[in-house]
């Protein structure tokens, strides 16, 4: 399939990928699914655009147009859970992070159904990222991921509280270089917003299998509140919000790069 994705060459060694801002679903799939789910509540709503200044910055861009509710890009293809303990909504959801039921009664996604999905949305995804991440080692000696995300402030069946504003992944300091992360960081703890590493959010799927520092791959996952850029009862953009929070983006990024040329 042709539109599973979008795609943005840079001039720079660092990747973005959006996986979770879609909002295409498959062929005949909303007729099987809840009025709950054909809202797709759990969208990573405008992360697209507020990372749009980064072909400015240099750097290339995937962004998938489908919804995780047809396949969920952060996790592994064989749906192995990604942490110990805590609620999963799956490779193929079908509950939303409220618990509600995205699908009518009697409605299921089987194995081959599962499988179809994974080759048809989640598989091109993956291979492309793999591809350009093997040719920006090879044309920059270094790649350089970064996984963008952002949730509601507040999802009691996931965290307890109010979610902080900036959540680095790092896969606990496995899916990148020390320097990398501490750049990161030092520009994430000195921001107006409120920042920590590998809490609640360490990374999922697309952060642990891509980050390989030893062998010149870097991969950050930032989870971003949603309470940060827009309102989150409206489901609506605050374009003043977001230009403020891109700012602080767009200076993550620039540290992240700066401090993997340095490293190498």
């Amino acid at each position: 399939m042709t539109d599973v994705f979008s795609f943005t060459e840079g001039r720079t060694p660092l990747l973005i990928s959006i996986p979770h801002d879609g909002r295409l679903l498959m062929p005949g799939q909303a007729d099987r699914m809840t009025d709950e789910g054909k809202s797709i509540p759990d969208t990573d709503w405008f992360v697209r655009d507020l990372y749009a200044f980064a072909i400015e910055l240099g750097a290339g861009v995937i962004a998938a147009n489908y919804s995780r509710y047809v396949v969920d890009l952060n996790r592994p293809a064989d749906d192995a859970a990604l942490y110990e303990g805590q609620v999963s909504t799956g490779l193929c959801p079908v509950r939303t992070f409220a618990g509600k039921a995205i699908y009518i009664d009697g409605e299921t996604i089987g194995e081959s159904e599962q499988n179809e999905r994974v080759g048809n949305y989640w598989r091109p995804y993956h291979d492309k990222i793999a591809k350009e991440l093997a040719t920006l080692r090879e044309e920059h000696g270094v790649a350089l991921l970064w996984d963008a995300h952002s949730i509601a402030s507040e999802v009691p069946a996931l965290f307890p509280g109010v979610l902080t504003d900036l959540n680095i992944g790092t896969d606990s300091g496995s899916s990148c270089g020390s320097e990398c992360e501490s750049a990161v960081m030092g520009v994430a703890d000195a921001s107006d917003y409120t920042a920590i590493l590998n809490g609640r959010f360490t990374g999922g799927y697309i952060t642990r299998h891509y980050g390989e520092p030893e062998n010149h791959t870097h991969a950050i996952q930032l989870e971003l509140s949603q309470r940060c850029y827009m309102d989150e009862e409206k489901l609506s953009y605050d374009a003043e919000s977001a230009v403020r929070v891109a700012g602080t983006l767009r200076k993550l990024l620039s540290a992240y790069i700066q401090a993997a040329g340095e490293a190498r």
